[in-house]
Formats: C-alpha cells, structure tokens, sequence
C-alpha cells in the first residue's frame, strides 16, 4: 500500500466514524423529541353549540389536566381492535359536554394527527362513553393511544360496537371536541 492510498483509507475511517457519530446524535435527539412530545399534560378544548367558555378570545373551554383529572373517574373493562382486554378510566364524555354547556346533537372529534371523526350526543347515554386517559393504572401516551382515547364498552354491546362501524367510534390521540 502506498502513503498516499494508505492516507485515504485512515480519512474513510474517520469519516465513517464521524458519519456515524452524527448519525447518533440524530437519533437521540429525535428519540428525546419524541420522549418529550410523548409526555406531554393532558388538555382538551371544546367549543361550538356551548354556553361556557373559559377562553372567550378563542370561544371555547379549555380543559387542563388539573381539571380533567379533577372530573369523577369512570372505568370501562373491554378488548378493542388495537388492544387486548384492558381497563380504561377517564371521566365520562357527558360530564364534559355537562360542564361546557353542550347543547348539539353530535360530537365532532379531533385528534393530534388531524383526523376528524363525528359519534351522536346520545352515545353518551347509551353506552357510557368515557374519555379515557389511562389504560390498565397507566396513562397513556401519545405512542399508546394517549393522550385521550374515548372508549366505548364493546364487551358488553358487541352486535353494536364490532366491525368496521364499531371500530370507527374508537378515536385515540383527543385534542378537541366541536358540538355541532
């Protein structure tokens, strides 16, 4: 080997290395990030048909975690598509549209991915519908179905709460609510 290829081949080595190295770097920063936005406080905003808001500039009620957590805890024992039999607490959806105020028909829900899906105010009545935050004494986090995940007793309606349409009405990672 000659000085000058035997020179290459240490500076491919350091680059390797360095390439690597940042690579690393990258990583961990990205895993901290996501860490961080996995942890973040629960919250909720609600607006459209309510008669209380607790910030007018934005007309609407926002929920933090001192007060979603402040709320009676419900708990509802099911097996979702995603999930194996588990317990799931949070309050109930219709202590929520009770303090907002809610006087629509249906619920318009919103998730961090921006997905939007609409269930009928009377599934609140029905099925007891909660807005869980914790699954099994765990919360859970934005990468397991948190922040909020609203879950519906499927085990003890299963003609109704099966299938695709059953399914739908599962909607994970809550961030607002519209009554319409």
């Amino acid at each position: 080997m000659t000085k000058v290829s035997a020179g290459l081949d240490v500076r491919k080595g350091v680059y390797w290395r360095a390439g690597w190295a940042m690579g690393l770097i990258f990583a961990l920063a990205a895993w901290s990030m996501q860490a961080q936005a996995d942890s973040l406080p629960l919250s909720l905003d609600v607006k459209g048909k309510i008669s209380k808001t607790n910030d007018a500039a934005h007309q609407l009620y926002h929920f933090t975690e001192a007060q979603l957590l402040a709320l009676p805890v419900h708990s509802i024992t099911t097996a979702t598509t995603w999930t194996p039999r588990s317990t799931f607490t949070g309050p109930l959806l219709a202590d929520i549209l009770k303090i907002v105020g809610a006087s629509g028909s249906a619920i318009e829900i919103h998730t961090l991915d921006d997905y939007t899906y609409t269930i009928p105010v009377s599934d609140c009545d029905r099925y007891g519908v909660i807005v869980a935050y914790s699954m099994n004494g765990r919360r859970l986090k934005i990468s397991d179905f948190g922040p909020l995940f609203l879950m519906y007793p499927r085990d003890a309606f299963p003609d109704e709460l099966m299938g695709a349409a059953g399914d739908s009405k599962f909607v994970w990672q809550i961030k607002a609510l519209v009554i319409k």
